[in-house]
C-alpha cells in the first residue's frame, strides 16, 4: 500500500483524524458526510474526497471556524507537535460580542 506523501493525496476523513481535527475516523467521516466541511471553497460530503498539499480547509473545531492550508500530508496519526506541522493556520473567526 503506498503511503500519503507517495500517492501525493489523502482521503479527507483520514486527514482529519491524522491532524487530530476527529478524535476518531468515524466521527471524521460524519463531520464530513453532514457538508461541516469546505475544501478550496466547495462544500464536500464525501468522505473519501482527495485533498493534497496545499488545499485550503475550512472546518469547525468546537465553537469556532478554522482556516487552514496543508504545508504536507500527514503520513501517520502521531502526536499533536507532529500534526500541527502539516498546516498553517490562516484565520480565526471571533467570537460574536455579546449584546
Amino acid at each position: 500500500m503506498p503511503t500519503p506523501g507517495a500517492a501525493g493525496s489523502i482521503r479527507l476523513d483520514k486527514l482529519l483524524w491524522f491532524l487530530r481535527f476527529a478524535r476518531s475516523r468515524s466521527i471524521a467521516q460524519a463531520m464530513v458526510e453532514a457538508g461541516h466541511i469546505r475544501l478550496d471553497g466547495r462544500r464536500v460530503t464525501r468522505s473519501s474526497a482527495a485533498v493534497h498539499a496545499g488545499s485550503t480547509l475550512v472546518l469547525p473545531v468546537g465553537e469556532r471556524i478554522e482556516v487552514i492550508r496543508l504545508l504536507s500530508l500527514p503520513l501517520r496519526r502521531g502526536p499533536a507537535p507532529e500534526a500541527q506541522a502539516c498546516y498553517l493556520r490562516l484565520e480565526a473567526e471571533a467570537p460574536a460580542a455579546p449584546s
